[in-house]
């Protein structure tokens, strides 16, 4: 196995290297170009024997072993595109079964068979979830719906009060008509709980009936599904122990929307199946996510010393970057190994898209400090709706765009990568998360870390729940009528931080006229505070 240099500036030496290194599916449609990256044959030639254990144990959580160790759970989210791989019969049944009723479900409610209380059918869809609960969606809704097909889609995806209103009001007098899906493993998040309670009340105030509208995706027996079952919502959907919220897309998460939205759910599994059959190939050069996990560990000499830059050159794609960024980020940025070592393991994403970005950042890609690589995505079918006019062609612009930024970038030794499809459809874009899935698997396993946990966002989770612990002693102190300095609440409560105290009651004084400051924001050690 050999391969001409990376840096070389000779066309003739580039293009041996491009045809050397270039993977292609003639059925996915799908081309995979790592050529002007840095890697050499010797990279791959040392890396080999860590891609094969790291296949061994891809083939160990598809059979069913537990690979989330910290929650004694296993990983199934390939069994949701092939029940077949699944490790009981009834998990596979229950998988091509929940299939069916999604797509039966949302056939009722299109045709008018399931309809608002009202009587009308429903037209609209709010979608209140968090992190890969809502990200999966509305990349999917974004890159695949087409205009006028399936109910309208909109997202409560934040505890931003300010948002949350904008979305409910932009609803109108179609709260009425609207399906509520609410998303939450456990039922308990807080995000997902917050918006469906100010959901709620907003669509009953306005003389909705919830239940006759609302459907839950969640754990059986969970919080939410309790309550969905309780209070008889129109349907309920199973979201497995096994499934992270990151891989959710060919889950309940990903289908639902995508059969409400008009989307072919079944060749969106089948693209993802596809690609994972593909990369499930012991040989490096002929499985394209062991090509692209390959390519990010050398570019970032193993820990991610470098930042991946997506750059889709089709609006369609323009959440890819988003979507990506949760299941790169989450999976690999953690502080510890297997071992307990710190390691401070991680690969960030950034991105938007091509050619807005030709006058946005590409500047600094080109010219300034070298610390990425760069991901070109290109879709080669143009719309017949759009045609060339005085001879100019915006299919042929987009295309030469993305070749001069990939050729400027090179020119400049910046490494870069580039996947081309054929066309961007419901299967294209199965194989293409699949893609990222594998590949996301097989880096965790190559440095040694868990890509199915996530410490940081539970940490994150706990502290948010301490913060608001700490907000209701503050107010209940308060409460008597005394007026106090920071460092007198403090002391009457116990409480180590301060400045903990000055942003609870910054917030607090601004958004609840009872609480009230008295002197300097500028100087927070003569501020005092009451309750009137």
């Amino acid at each position: 196995m050999s391969f001409p240099n990376f840096s070389s500036s000779d066309a003739k030496i580039q293009w041996n290297r491009f045809c050397e290194l270039l993977w292609f599916h003639e059925g996915l449609g799908i081309w995979l170009d790592i050529s002007r990256m840095n890697i050499k044959a010797e990279d791959l030639q040392r890396l080999d024997p860590r891609f094969r254990k790291a296949f061994e144990s891809m083939q160990a959580l598809e059979a069913g072993s537990i690979a989330n160790q910290d929650e004694n759970r296993q990983v199934g989210h390939y069994w949701l595109r092939n029940p077949d791989l699944s490790p009981k019969k009834e998990i596979g049944e229950s998988i091509a079964q929940e299939i069916k009723e999604i797509q039966n479900f949302s056939k009722e409610i299109s045709n008018g068979n399931i309809c608002s209380p009202n009587g009308s059918s429903f037209t609209d869809v709010l979608w209140i979830g968090i992190g890969g609960s809502s990200l999966g969606p509305l990349f999917m809704v974004r890159a695949l719906q087409q205009l006028g097909k399936g109910l309208s889609f909109h997202f409560l995806d934040n505890v931003d009060p300010e948002g949350i209103n904008t979305t409910l009001t932009s609803l109108g007098k179609k709260l009425h008509s609207t399906l509520f899906v609410v998303v939450s493993k456990s039922g308990g998040t807080p995000e997902p709980r917050i918006g469906m309670a100010i959901a709620r009340h907003r669509l009953e105030e306005a003389g909705g009936e919830w239940c006759s509208q609302s459907v839950a995706i969640t754990m059986i027996n969970s919080q939410l599904d309790n309550q969905a079952k309780k209070e008889n919502w129109i349907k309920r959907f199973d979201l497995p122990d096994w499934v992270g919220g990151r891989t959710s897309i060919t889950s309940a998460v990903g289908l639902l929307p995508a059969a409400l939205s008009g989307i072919d759910v079944e060749q969106f599994l089948k693209g993802a199946s596809e690609m994972d059959d593909l990369t499930r190939d012991f040989r490096i050069l002929k499985n394209p996510s062991a090509l692209l996990t390959a390519a990010w560990l050398i570019a970032g000499e193993e820990k991610g010393l470098r930042d991946m830059v997506i750059l889709p050159y089709r609006d369609r794609l323009e959440l890819f970057s988003r979507y990506l960024q949760q299941l790169v980020m989450e999976s690999l940025g953690k502080r510890f190994n297997r071992e307990g070592n710190i390691v401070n393991q991680g690969l960030s994403v950034f991105g938007n898209k091509g050619s807005t970005d030709q006058h946005a950042y590409v500047q600094q890609l080109r010219d300034g400090i070298d610390n990425f690589f760069a991901i070109f995505i290109e879709v080669l079918e143009d719309t017949k709706e759009i045609p060339e006019i005085d001879n100019l062609n915006s299919g042929n612009y987009l295309s030469g765009f993305l070749q001069g930024t990939r050729k400027a970038l090179t020119e400049g030794c910046r490494q870069n990568a580039t996947i081309s499809m054929k066309t961007l459809d419901a299967r294209s874009l199965g194989a293409l998360i699949a893609l990222f899935e594998r590949s996301v698997g097989l880096y965790a396993e190559i440095v040694n870390i868990n890509a199915y946990d996530q410490p940081g966002v539970e940490a994150g989770k706990k502290a948010a729940s301490e913060v608001l612990t700490l907000q209701e002693k503050v107010e209940t102190l308060l409460s008597d009528g005394e007026i106090r300095t920071i460092e007198e609440i403090q002391i009457s409560i116990s409480e180590q931080s301060a400045e903990s105290l000055f942003w609870i009651l910054r917030h607090l004084v601004h958004n609840n006229s009872n609480f009230f400051a008295l002197g300097d924001w500028g100087n927070p050690l003569e501020l005092k505070f009451g309750k009137k």
